[in-house]
């Protein structure tokens, strides 16, 4: 990343979006400090409002909250491409149940570790603490900034079809993020009390002994707080979140240990997540450590390290997902990891055993750092139909599996196609390529050596569309029969329309605007 200094016109009142501390004035990633001075010369390039867009005005102040001590008012900012805006500063804990109301020319800032609750512990009942946030509100952090919904405790953040909720970094506000920038908060984190396979204290659940660890629990990576997950309650409910995005998150919370866009540990099937749109995570888009997931509607956009990462004995079922990774950057587009890992001591067979189904999706594999779009492993279950892999190059694999486990875990491949080059499958450690291509071909309606017709990147054309659907109904109740192939039949807008933003990586002709600006409600 370029050593980037700009400098903003803030009136001396005002705290500028980080504190009035100089060594809170960092642009993560950057390795600069943001001069604050005077004048103020017009970043380059500059994201601006769409022409129906006017720019904001600060609002007069900030809401009253239940949580004692409440909101901060940390003045206004100017300068920005989309207005000025007042500063709500959000505490460190919300303790009672709270509303963070959309207010015209209101910023909500995210310093340090924001919680919701504390942890409840493992054998919780109930909900403690639950946070409202309403459409349209915008939350910002910076550095090792982060948002926890801890156990026991939930969060209503359900945005609207034109009305996202956003998640975004100090420098998206200032101007100062571009489609190449990343790594500048830290991101999400939603924690339950489902079951998890991996337990910390190295003691396991097995099929044969189901019950040798009944607090089987997990802590959250690269936090310097104990932050554990897990429980025994399969349909806890962590709460909602709909229609949001996260941008420019994976800053470095301890070396080596970055959080994704939206990271879930132990939520149950009572928490609902849908349309989730990830920009640009400096690691995964999305990771998913055990717990039940059920998600549909998610686009994940220029993730650095894999789009979607599933482990710890999770069981997902995801329903209209649209991968585009950027060039140069980015792993597999899954990774689907189950116990078995005698290097941290997780046996093959603790349970429960990971498993990831995936109905209806396109994958765009642009990473020249990527070798295959799809990687299973550990003995994880993995389900695939309804979809479009379009590769980066002949050299990469459409589908990875490694281990006989793995391979005997498999759930089925049906109705996917891949314009796969050289070596469209790979088998490892103990699997062939003949073994990986054979459970594809016992599929139905697949194929690896397909001519793409995709517009738009990722909208069907022709040639996807001539492809029988497979009903996926009866590999889960969750998922629907869409009668196509694919996340985009015809339509973008249908399933991913003003929720998203826009950009070079993919334009989605989001009303939102850009990914590198803020949207402006009248």
């Amino acid at each position: 990343m370029k050593n980037i200094q700009r400098t903003l016109v803030l009136g001396c009142s005002l705290v500028a979006l980080a504190g009035c501390g100089a060594d809170e004035i960092v642009s993560p990633g950057t390795s600069g400090d943001i001069i604050i001075n005077n004048p103020a010369p017009t970043p380059t390039p500059t994201p601006t409002p769409t022409p129906t867009q006017s720019l904001v005005t600060p609002a007069a102040g900030c809401p009253t909250i239940n949580t004692p001590g409440g909101l901060t008012d940390a003045g206004t900012t100017t300068a920005t491409p989309t207005g000025t805006y007042r500063i709500c500063r959000l505490p460190t804990t919300f303790t009672a149940n709270d509303t963070l109301p959309f207010i015209s020319g209101l910023l909500y800032e995210i310093q340090g570790r924001v919680n919701v609750g504390v942890d409840e512990g493992f054998n919780s009942t109930g909900t403690e603490v639950t946070l409202t946030v309403e459409p349209g509100v915008i939350l910002y952090g910076a550095g090792e900034s982060f948002f926890v919904v801890n156990r026991g405790n939930a969060i209503q953040a359900n945005g609207t079809a034109d009305r996202p909720i956003v998640w975004t970094s100090r420098d998206n506000v200032l101007g100062l993020s571009f489609d190449t920038s990343q790594a500048q908060w830290g991101g999400v984190v939603l924690l339950g009390r489902a079951p998890v396979s991996d337990c910390q204290d190295l003691v396991f659940n097995t099929v044969a002994n189901p019950n040798a660890n009944p607090q089987c629990e997990q802590q959250l990576e690269g936090t310097t707080v104990a932050t554990p997950f897990g429980g025994t309650d399969d349909a806890d409910s962590s709460g909602s979140f709909t229609f949001n995005q996260i941008r420019y998150s994976g800053f470095e919370l301890q070396q080596s240990n970055e959080l994704q866009s939206l990271t879930t540990g132990g939520t149950g099937s009572g928490t609902t997540i849908n349309n989730l749109f990830s920009f640009n995570s400096s690691d995964d888009g999305v990771e998913f450590f055990g717990g039940s997931v059920n998600m549909r509607n998610l686009a994940v956009i220029g993730a650095s390290d894999d789009s979607l990462d599933v482990d710890t004995g999770a069981q997902a079922n995801l329903e209209n997902v649209l991968v585009v990774q950027r060039a140069n950057t980015g792993d597999s587009v899954i990774e689907l990891d189950s116990p078995d890992d005698p290097g941290d001591g997780t046996p093959g067979n603790a349970i429960p055993q990971t498993r990831l189904q995936v109905n209806n999706f396109t994958f765009v594999q642009r990473s020249s750092s990527s070798a295959q779009v799809v990687r299973a492993r550990g003995g994880a279950a993995l389900g695939l139909t309804n979809g479009v892999i379009d590769i980066d190059s002949d050299a990469d694999n459409c589908i990875r599996i490694d281990e006989v486990i793995t391979l005997n875990a498999l759930i089925g491949v049906d109705s996917v196609v891949c314009d796969g080059g050289t070596r469209p499958v790979r088998g490892s450690d103990g699997v062939t390529d003949a073994q990986v291509q054979a459970v594809v071909d016992a599929g139905t309606n697949n194929n690896l050596a397909f001519t793409i017709t995709l517009s738009n990147l990722v909208v069907n054309g022709a040639n996807e569309n001539g492809v029988t659907a497979f009903d996926a109904t009866g590999r889960s109740s969750f998922f629907t029969d869409l009668g196509y192939i694919g996340a985009v039949e015809s339509d973008l807008a249908t399933n991913f329309g003003n929720w998203t933003c826009n950009s070079s990586i993919q334009n989605f002709n989001s009303a939102t605007g850009a990914c590198t600006s803020l949207p402006v409600y009248n």
